[in-house]
């Protein structure tokens, strides 16, 4: 079955149905991808969206390879990636060595990254999203390599205005920001040494129901939780629509490499959806804090021309997340932290 804006569900019933949704290609996916050829390699593939993406890879070109490269440390993430066709290979992306061993696909998307902990250890958070990035780049020169970024490497923009587009240059407060900067200066920089074509995706907020920005704002309203709304706007993708956009990036490749914002189209209040959750879930918000001017925005109006607008909206994201936290469905504990506004993670 194709993803179409006719045949979503109206609530998501449990995980398996989740990962089916996230999987389902568009008859769009399937377009852009018949325009590339060469096998489909996942680096970083066991985070939080690379397994479905990866299976929405496959999904989407079943008689493409695709391999999705991890340490896998969780060995129930390599299992279902098996059991939807994905090859796995594990390797230590830290290793020189055994990056250069692997295959020479000729599609990458890179999802290796380090955000949570960030602070913790910012050395490591530097040599995750720098060092490999190089490393990478170098091993990788006739590609064409979809590195997943963040909004986050912008500067904060007014809420009442359209968001950071692409021609603005990277400012950001805090040192994981920064290194995520550095990891697209990375790419840009080998990309222009080995006319590498590729793009630097920059991801806002994608929306899985056990994560995720609306996840976060709907169990605090569940919970009777106060609700910080000093950075008080977002953007955010339903993270099946971010995961295509991604691939059908591979079809979309500058040489040199060039950023794309990818994320919802409109720009949202927390204090609405907060109380957009209150009338679903038969709570009143507890709202703490004053909204700031500005926020970590972006403008999408170049996804959009080159995509269309997301499958999902915001509407039926909201719908489904509040039946999911109302039902207590699984979390992935991971809060995103998106109230933060010193970029300290």
């Amino acid at each position: 079955m194709l993803l179409t804006r006719d045949n979503l569900p109206n609530a998501i019933s449990d995980i398996a149905e989740l990962d089916e949704l996230l999987c389902r290609p568009s008859q769009a996916l399937i377009d852009d991808l018949k325009k590339i050829d060469g096998d489909i390699m996942i680096l970083g593939v066991a985070g939080k969206m690379g397994p479905t993406l990866a299976g929405l890879a496959k999904a989407a070109a079943p008689d493409r390879r695709v391999i999705g490269v991890a340490r896998f440390s969780d060995a129930s993430v390599k299992a279902w990636l098996e059991g939807r066709g994905v090859e796995t290979l594990s390797c230590d992306l830290l290793d020189e060595t055994a990056i250069r061993a692997l295959p020479k696909a000729q599609n990458i998307i890179f999802m290796a990254g380090r955000k949570f902990g960030a602070e913790g250890d910012l050395a490591l958070t530097w040599a995750m999203n720098a060092h490999v990035p190089a490393l990478v780049a170098q091993a990788f020169p006739d590609s064409r390599i979809v590195a997943f970024s963040t909004g986050c490497v912008y500067p904060f923009v007014p809420v009442n205005g359209k968001g950071a587009d692409e021609a603005m240059s990277p400012n950001p407060p805090g040192e994981y920001a920064q290194s995520c900067v550095g990891r697209e200066r990375m790419f840009e920089y080998f990309s222009h040494k080995f006319a590498t074509p590729g793009r630097l995706f920059r991801l806002n907020y994608a929306i899985d129901m056990r994560y995720g920005v609306l996840h976060d704002i709907a169990t605090k309203v569940l919970l009777g939780q106060p609700i910080d709304v000093s950075l008080g706007h977002v953007n955010f993708i339903w993270q099946g629509d971010a995961s295509s956009q991604a691939l059908r990036c591979l079809a979309h490749c500058d040489t040199p490499t060039s950023p794309i914002n990818v994320s919802g189209h409109e720009i949202l209040a927390v204090r609405d959806l907060a109380a957009r959750f209150g009338a679903l879930l038969g709570r009143d918000p507890v709202i703490v804090g004053a909204e700031q001017p500005t926020a970590w925005l972006t403008d999408t109006s170049q996804a959009v021309k080159l995509f269309g607008l997301p499958i999902v909206d915001t509407t039926q994201l909201i719908a489904w997340t509040a039946d999911w936290v109302a039902r207590a469905m699984p979390s992935l504990g991971k809060p995103t932290k998106y109230e933060v506004r010193d970029g300290r993670y």
